[in-house]
């Protein structure tokens, strides 16, 4: 892989680490704002990544029952962002790659995406067991 795309990963994940902390700065109201997310918006219903900006402003604040009931991925967000902040920072010091069998993995990639998707469709169940029609509509666009 090339040191630009190298330093385009380290970026993003250091803007998955930051938003989130500027957003806790801010002092808004996390739990009672409205959703940012496209796919959400417009059905109503929450994506696969549904909450994840949510759980790692919790986590930030040290609640970490309440960061993983908005994502149980959020803290592992967190975590991946900063192994691959390090390693990438390490590849384009040393001029070696380290991880790239396990981040260009396919099986890892099939075995994440089964997990994930298993998370959110318990997450769908629970959702529309525990929200009318009308409260789904009211957190999209089309209220």
């Amino acid at each position: 892989m090339s040191d630009k795309r190298k330093l385009y990963g380290i970026l993003i994940a250091m803007l998955t680490i930051i938003v989130p902390y500027l957003i806790m700065l801010s002092d808004r109201h996390v739990e009672s704002s409205q959703s940012l997310c496209p796919f959400k918006l417009l059905t109503g219903f929450p994506c696969p990544g549904c909450g994840i900006t949510k759980s790692i402003i919790f986590f930030y604040k040290g609640d970490i029952i309440k960061s993983l009931s908005y994502h149980i991925f959020g803290p592992f967000v967190i975590l991946f962002c900063i192994v691959s902040i390090f390693v990438l920072t390490l590849e384009i010091i040393t001029h070696k790659e380290y991880l790239n069998k396990l981040f260009y993995n396919t099986k890892v990639a099939y075995t994440l995406a089964f997990i994930l998707g298993s998370y959110h469709l318990s997450r769908l169940v629970v959702f529309i067991a525990h929200n009318s029609m009308a409260d789904i509509l009211k957190e999209s666009i089309w209220r």
